[in-house]
């Protein structure tokens, strides 16, 4: 049975997207992504050389800072750093840059609801302004999706979850597959949050991959490269 949203959205509708990069001059890559009303910037820094104690120095390392709107990090705060953390060593080539840190630092400029996938859309835009080599870009969808925080507070669970795309991908063709499949059929992340039965997490899959399309498009958009104005100016 579909439910009415308060916004008048049908379950399976994004909020509207909007994607800038290039919003920091000093960060060697940044971007802001809204979702709604959701808004999180991002910088990234690096690579710079050497890594943090505990990594291993034959690869790049990635550094996450998360920034909450107001007060200090907390135990939610590192979670989100955790999860992107492990995402991002997900997606980005991490030998092609060994023994050097990149940091993604997150900044909440607003959050209402959907808040960690909005983080990894934005991050990973910010990634492709610095020009950090990835495998494939990450998208997050939810079965309602995309809800705001008033729709979360109500909700017996939900699940983010972040699907690959080959979108901007510096990888060859062959590499793009898993055992014969197309990198988009598999999934990157999956975190859940209250009980929900296999059944609801089969439907969140099949709900959030008939969302990819959508994101696909906004995205092949908003990261394509930027040319200069004037290339005849290039030193």
């Amino acid at each position: 049975m579909e439910i009415d949203r308060l916004d008048g959205r049908t379950p399976n509708q994004l909020r509207p997207l909007a994607c800038s990069r290039n919003v920091l001059n000093r960060a060697h890559g940044s971007a802001s992504w809204c979702q709604g009303d959701t808004k999180v910037l991002v910088a990234v820094y690096g690579p710079k050389a050497g890594t943090k104690k505990n990594e291993n120095p034959e690869k790049a390392c990635i550094e996450i800072i998360w920034k909450p709107k107001t007060g200090q990090s907390g135990k939610l705060e590192r979670e989100y750093e955790m999860i992107l953390k492990r995402t991002l060593q997900s997606i980005c080539i991490l030998t092609l840059n060994p023994n050097t840190t990149t940091s993604v630092i997150i900044q909440v400029v607003n959050d209402d609801g959907a808040l960690l996938p909005c983080a990894i859309n934005a991050a990973c835009a910010a990634l492709v302004d610095a020009g950090i080599p990835l495998k494939h870009l990450a998208e997050s969808g939810y079965v309602v999706l995309d809800p705001s925080k008033l729709e979360e507070q109500k909700m017996k669970a939900f699940a983010y979850l972040v699907f690959p795309n080959s979108v901007l991908s510096i990888l060859p063709e062959e590499q793009l597959q898993v055992g014969g499949e197309p990198v988009e059929h598999g999934i990157i992340t999956s975190v859940t949050q209250g009980a929900m039965s296999v059944d609801d997490y089969l439907h969140c899959l099949e709900r959030g991959r008939a969302a990819t399309a959508k994101m696909s498009a906004f995205l092949r958009k908003s990261l394509q490269p930027q040319l200069p104005i004037d290339s005849s100016k290039a030193g």
